[in-house]
């Protein structure tokens, strides 16, 4: 058992089945005994869902007991949880909209290209 954020055990078995089935960031953090600030989840929510996604890829589970992979689990929402809770989500840009539209970034501008040629032909002749 692991202690949850109002100091109550959470309950590890079967973690990761579990953590599959969960739909909302709130039940994310709720299963994990994780504190969260609501104002800091509403604005940031899918920004630190897709970080801790991003921490979790970088992890190998397989093989370990479910009280340690509940352990990492919750140190990495945690800490993908404290990245947007003293920061905003364009500091941190996760999502490649915001990578595209950085504008610290050197602007390269992608035309199309379309021949002079193939405007002037009218419509029905090739």
């Amino acid at each position: 058992m692991t202690c949850s954020a109002d100091g109550r055990p959470i309950d590890v078995t079967d973690i990761v089945t579990r953590l599959k089935g969960v739909s909302a960031a709130e039940e994310f953090f709720s299963v994990l005994g994780v504190a969260y600030d609501p104002k800091v989840l509403n604005v940031s929510r899918l920004h630190i869902m897709k970080r801790v996604g991003q921490y979790l890829a970088e992890e190998d589970f397989s093989g370990l007991p479910d009280q340690v992979i509940a352990a990492r689990v919750r140190a990495l929402l945690e800490r993908a949880y404290g990245d947007f809770a003293v920061s905003s989500p364009l500091t941190h840009r996760v999502f490649k909209v915001l990578k595209d539209h950085d504008p610290d970034k050197a602007c390269t501008t992608r035309r199309a290209f379309v021949p002079f040629d193939s405007v002037l032909k009218p419509f029905g002749r090739e």
